[in-house]
């Protein structure tokens, strides 16, 4: 391999990785994606996929006694199950370090198709009030794009992902090419209307997201079944993963290279050039090390995973990393700050019920400091996902209780429930980083990673607004509020880390333009969420998909002008 000369290599093959390989391949390029983890075939890979618990040793709750020793971050993740654990990183072999009070919860998956095969799937454009804040409110460095440079790449995704939505015509949550929306159930109804009536700038609508609702014969590709068991792999394909979609149509190219249990170690790179010449990479069978060599390089490995990569790539050249001449590689990380806001009891639907698991609640998108700054101690915003649902026979494990007459009831629908989890926009700050630990190495020799993270006043700030109009939502609808917070969840909590490697104008201030390319180094290219340069407060997953489909349409128009 190290003699053969590609013409890109993908480092990574989740949500973005997946991407960057489609594209590159039917574009003609010859492309070698390289993944840390095992192979995990679509299918026959999802091993535990129709599993009932009792053909689970431990009946789907997992060795209690192995967690604690080796899964000790990643079994906080509500993924993370006796069904699912195998898509989760061991946090004994792969440790990671945080700075002070740090509280950071870094969950991981390792595997071909990584975090694609167990992530949320809750797909949402970006607005101008996203890309336009930094510059606006003076936090972070502008976006060097804007909606009408990204709109074309989110039309291309979402008709290759299919994403199910409803169009609303708000322009913070522009709509999108949607399938036809999963249906909201009685008491989304009716909340929906309420909100609509009382508060006729807000909107409920169900979430957008990436399972199919029609399906796509020409991928392969089946309608969702209402399993929402999504974690444990589809085998019909229902939603968008590396596996189900793009890996597919890249090999189909003949044009793709795909190499397993292969840890990235270190990008090469020629001073004398300014270019990347390749990768460094540790086969983790057998320990043996190894080089590819490629034009250009796609860094996909995950936000920061892709900013640990280019840390390791050091020399005497780059002394801070490769492509860090600005000295803010790793700085300016974010994830959302993330609470339940609040959880309603909804009496006078007892005649309700309904029939499948929806994998998908609702969503109220931001309202807060749109065309004003609305003086509630935060410059930007919260958005709300959730959803109603009826408590099962599970409930008896905390309602008190007792007798027979008790456990008869619980084979009954329970209450009602609405509840409302706020996600608000993570600020970009400098103190926010990763750097590399001078000490601790995972089990393959690689440096941890070292994260230094709080959520500061503007987030605290926003959750307090979010809890108090929660509560303001639910009980005008009718329902009893019986909890809220307003305190954030740890960091990674909402799954939605990124930042490190950001995009701006400056390259003084920034590591990447606005193709998604390195100031430093033209032919790298990272198009993970390491290229983030703000957080918004809605999910980030189908941005980063544009923004691939986008850099990689540039970089193979540059190849063919001879700029790289």
């Amino acid at each position: 391999m190290s003699d053969t000369m590609f013409d890109a290599i993908v480092v990574g093959s989740g949500i973005t990785g997946g991407w960057a390989a489609k594209e590159l391949t039917e574009a003609g390029l010859k492309v070698l994606m390289l993944e840390r983890g095992p192979m995990i075939e679509h299918g026959a890979g999802y091993v535990n996929e129709t599993k009932a618990p009792w053909d689970l040793e431990f009946r789907g709750l997992g060795d209690a006694a192995l967690y604690e020793t080796d899964y000790a971050v990643q079994r906080k993740n509500r993924h993370f199950t006796e069904f699912t654990q195998d898509r989760f990183v061991n946090d004994r072999k792969n440790p990671y370090t945080t700075e002070g009070d740090t509280q950071f919860n870094w969950w991981r998956s390792h595997g071909l198709g990584g975090r694609s095969l167990s992530w949320g799937r809750q797909c949402y454009r970006w607005s101008d009030y996203d890309f336009d804040a930094n510059r606006r409110d003076g936090h972070g460095t502008d976006w060097p794009i804007r909606y009408v440079d990204i709109a074309p790449w989110y039309d291309k995704v979402e008709e290759f992902v299919g994403v199910a939505g409803m169009a609303e015509g708000l322009p913070q949550l522009p709509d999108g090419r949607f399938l036809p929306p999963m249906a909201l159930n009685p008491v989304e109804e009716h909340m929906r209307s309420v909100i609509a009536e009382r508060w006729p700038g807000r909107r409920l609508t169900i979430g957008r997201n990436a399972n199919l609702t029609e399906a796509k014969p020409d991928q392969g590709r089946a309608a969702c079944q209402y399993r929402s068991i999504c974690p444990r792999g589809c085998s019909y394909g229902a939603y968008f993963s590396t596996q189900s979609a793009t890996l597919p149509a890249a090999q189909k190219t003949g044009n793709l290279t795909l190499v397993t249990d292969t840890a990235v170690e270190a990008i090469e790179h020629d001073p004398a050039t300014g270019r990347a010449t390749g990768v460094r990479f540790i086969d983790t069978k057998s320990g043996e090390r190894k080089r590819a060599k490629a034009r250009i390089m796609f860094l996909n490995a995950g936000s920061f995973n892709s900013v640990g990569v280019l840390l390791r790539s050091a020399t005497e050249a780059n002394p801070n990393g490769l492509g860090n001449s600005s000295g803010v590689l790793g700085t300016h990380i974010m994830d959302h700050a993330q609470t339940v806001a609040g959880i309603a009891i909804m009496p006078g639907f007892e005649g309700h019920t309904y029939f499948g698991n929806r994998p998908t609640g609702v969503v109220i998108p931001r309202f807060r400091n749109l065309d004003t700054i609305d003086g509630k101690g935060h410059s930007r915003g919260f958005s709300y996902q959730g959803g109603a649902f009826r408590a099962a026979w599970t409930r008896g494990k905390r309602d008190a209780g007792i007798g027979t007459d008790y456990k008869d009831g619980l084979r009954e629908p329970g209450p009602w429930r609405m509840v409302l989890v706020a996600f608000a926009d993570s600020i970009p700050r400098a103190t926010n980083r990763i750097t590399l630990d001078p000490t601790v190495k995972d089990s393959i020799g690689l440096s941890a990673l070292r994260i230094a993270f709080e959520h500061g006043a503007e987030e605290r700030a926003a959750l307090a607004d979010a809890k108090a109009e929660a509560a303001a939502m639910l009980t005008a609808a009718g329902g009893h509020v019986i909890m809220g917070l307003d305190q954030p969840s740890p960091g990674g909590s909402a799954i939605h880390e990124m930042g490190g490697a950001r995009m701006g104008h400056d390259p003084r201030t920034s590591v990447l333009n606005k193709w998604s390319q390195a100031h430093d180094v033209a032919n790298l290219f990272v198009t993970d969420g390491a290229q983030m340069s703000s957080s918004a407060c809605q999910n980030p997953s189908l941005t980063y998909m544009a923004l691939t489909a986008r850099a990689c349409a540039t970089a193979v128009s540059m190849l063919k002008e001879g700029a790289l």
